[in-house]
């Protein structure tokens, strides 16, 4: 069994390494550019976008007088893998599955944007199309494979090629695997460098605990869990609101792409930057928690870009309760549902345990004593009382039994039971018993 795992650090280079260094992502974003152009001459004409077409094309750009910078500010590695990203990205536009998981919203039709082609004719920039990079951004990568050939760790420096050398990054741990990559990204200003490892084990990993869970997420209880117990929100954004509120109304006011402008769209980058760290630690501390103490974790699968679609409607059709709804998709934004539950699936697989994605339908209308499903049930977002039994219960607390009864019921429809050794589930007087 191979696992794929990334460690992310901290990159410190010096003033000397740091001009290099935004030379070989400047390079790779005016060549993502160049390409994007040249891959919508393609998409014009009907014909096929493949990768290896356009990584032999950065040969051409190269030779062009204009471009002679490419051939010693860029890295030929970064470059072609710079290029297969951007295959890949139109390889997910063609794709049919990805269009079929977007669900018509009621947004207001924005203006159609245009791409003006070489011959003066222009084609609709759609939507997943990929897109064009700006400087302004302020998040840059490039990626270089091949390891052993071009780098190497000593102690808590790397070494890097184009004369970079020896550059200081933050080893807050060991990096265990075979490195077959590394990533070199800026954002809001600070460096940072993530390997991506390969780890071969002889066989698939035990989960050392025992116990199975259902989660249910929510907003103002991030998770309730089948066991009665509850974990808080960070609400990173909400914390921030105003803050970053009165920056954006202050960056309305400065000419734009003025040196103004730039300084103060940084401090926004640098405050985005600041609330998604915070978000991002949060998450991985409660999900770390929970994988290790939980072999098996049945949580509702949810389609966050459904949920928080705009409530404003069209120009014909006016939006209901449109400020209530803007108010409610920032709240579901702002818990990280999606990394969540992406971050327990896969440390679920790194410790040989088991995450269950179940149908969220009626989870929070079904008694979980009864099994009766009616909207009445639930009285209030907090009260749950089935109206055929009689069972009480939190209404959170309730969902997430019916959500653990139902990976119980996904597993055992798909042999899971059969295989391995059992799963223990906590009944609601604390008892366990064998699924």
């Amino acid at each position: 069994m191979k696992i794929n795992k990334a460690y992310k650090f901290r990159l410190e280079p010096t003033i000397e390494q740091e001009i290099i260094l935004n030379n070989l992502v400047g390079s790779a974003r005016f060549v993502w550019n160049q390409m994007l152009a040249i891959s919508f001459e393609i998409f014009a004409k009907n014909e096929f976008i493949n990768a290896t077409n356009l990584v032999n094309k950065i040969i051409g750009l190269k030779n062009n007088p204009d471009f002679e910078f490419l051939k010693t500010s860029s890295n030929a590695v970064s470059l072609q893998q710079k290029v297969r990203d951007l295959a890949l990205a139109w390889s997910r536009f063609f794709d049919p599955k990805v269009h079929a998981r977007l669900k018509e919203n009621k947004k207001k039709p924005k203006k159609p944007k245009f791409f003006k082609l070489a011959d003066g004719t222009e084609i609709q920039l759609r939507p997943l199309m990929p897109q064009f990079k700006r400087k302004s951004d302020g998040c840059d990568s490039i990626r270089l494979v091949q390891f052993v050939k071009y780098c190497r760790i000593e102690g808590n420096r790397v070494k890097l090629p184009n004369g970079i050398g020896l550059v200081k990054f933050r080893k807050s741990q060991d990096i265990i695997g075979t490195i077959k990559n590394i990533t070199i990204s800026k954002k809001s200003g600070h460096w940072y460098i993530s390997f991506g490892t390969e780890r071969e084990l002889a066989e698939k990993p035990v989960h050392p605990a025992t116990s199975a869970i259902g989660l249910d997420l929510g907003i103002t209880k991030l998770i309730t869990t089948s066991n009665g117990e509850y974990i808080k929100p960070k609400n990173s954004f909400k914390a921030n609101q105003i803050k970053l509120a009165k920056l954006q109304r202050q960056l309305s006011r400065k000419v734009l792409f003025s040196q103004n402008w730039k300084k103060h769209n940084r401090k926004i980058q640098k405050l985005h930057h600041h609330i998604a760290n915070i978000r991002h630690d949060y998450l991985h501390k409660i999900t770390t928690s929970i994988s290790k103490n939980h072999a098996m974790i049945a949580c509702e699968d949810l389609t966050v870009a459904n949920m928080s679609t705009s409530a404003s409607g069209s120009v014909e059709n006016k939006g209901r309760h449109v400020k209530a709804k803007a108010g409610l998709n920032r709240a579901i934004l702002d818990q990280g549902w999606g990394m969540m539950v992406n971050m327990l699936e896969y440390k679920q697989q790194w410790r040989g345990g088991l995450l269950i994605k179940v149908n969220p339908r009626y989870t929070s209308q079904t008694c979980f004593e009864c099994k009766h499903i009616s909207k009445d049930n639930r009285q209030t977002q907090a009260k749950f009382e089935c109206v055929k039994c009689g069972h009480k219960a939190n209404a959170d607390i309730n969902a997430a039994r019916n959500i653990l009864s139902a990976g119980h019921a996904v597993l055992s429809a798909e042999g899971g039971c059969s295989k391995g050794r059992p799963l223990k589930q906590k009944t609601c007087d604390g008892r366990e018993k064998v699924a």
